[in-house]
């Protein structure tokens, strides 16, 4: 439970950030464009706000969640815009306020599910703890893309330790949403942590497929809130060059990703 907690608070913590970029932002600024296409800022809190009500639904309601399910089964492609058009119409002011009333529900809700338990979600169901990541990778993502409106650098943090994890785990993941066949053999990753002073790794030592670089570069990458040309990851073998071109750590179809130049 202590792990659990750990990812609760690294969330919290993730969605307080985003919270100070936009809490004081003048009405017609959450109009402002951000780089998703389509998508304002309003649209950006919108879709937290609306992904962390089915979270929340998907632990205090299953059944109820499984006619989200039903509903998101209906329109694919469209649902998840849907929901972010939905409350992006609200008033900032409610629109913020329901997405701290709701953030604070979910981690409470979370903090409470038994360690074995597993929630109903869009793809696999998954345990609290993997939900709390998975929360905290579309936050830090999320909020990428507000940061990016406003022209606000972020200062990483060791919070995307996690998100990285999360973005070597879905490896075999992002090969199956486009249609490739994974490599059998375990890659190496190491990522020099935010303030250059240790490294975080995965995979064995002496792996022939190995990715080097920032641990910030690789968070942008999987999340897709950047082009892999703007980054100064390095691939080592044709398996780990092509994962970079492909790599994601959400859910849904392969994603388009972010233009070159565009950082």
């Amino acid at each position: 439970m202590a792990e659990l907690q750990r990812f609760i608070d690294d969330v919290c913590a993730e969605s307080e950030a985003l919270d100070a970029l936009v809490a004081d932002l003048p009405d017609p600024r959450w109009g402002d464009p951000t780089p998703a296409e389509g998508w304002t800022i309003a649209h950006q809190i919108g879709h937290l706000l609306w992904t962390d009500r089915a979270a929340l639904l998907a632990i205090t309601d299953p059944d109820a969640f499984t006619t989200q399910l039903a509903v998101a089964a209906a329109d694919p492609a469209g649902f998840v815009d849907a929901g972010a058009r939905e409350f992006a119409s609200l008033p900032p002011a409610q629109l913020l306020e329901d997405w701290r009333t709701t953030r604070a529900q979910l981690a409470d809700a979370l903090a409470a599910v038994p360690p074995d338990q597993k929630i109903l979600w869009y793809g696999p169901p998954m345990k609290a703890a993997s939900m709390a990541t998975a929360r905290l990778m579309e936050t830090w993502a999320h909020g990428q893309d507000v940061a990016d409106a406003l022209g606000v650098t972020r200062t990483p943090t060791a919070r995307l330790r996690s998100i990285a994890h999360l973005g070597v785990r879905t490896r075999d993941f992002a090969y199956a949403v486009n249609e490739l066949p994974a490599p059998s053999e375990e890659f190496r990753v190491e990522l020099t942590a935010p303030g250059g002073s240790s490294s975080w790794t995965w995979g064995p030592e002496d792996a022939a497929q190995r990715v080097t670089g920032p641990a910030e570069d690789f968070c942008l990458l999987v999340t897709q809130r950047a082009n892999r040309a703007d980054l100064t990851l390095v691939a080592t073998g044709p398996d780990a060059d092509q994962w970079l071109d492909i790599a994601q750590a959400f859910a849904g179809p392969a994603g388009g990703g972010r233009e070159a130049g565009s950082r």
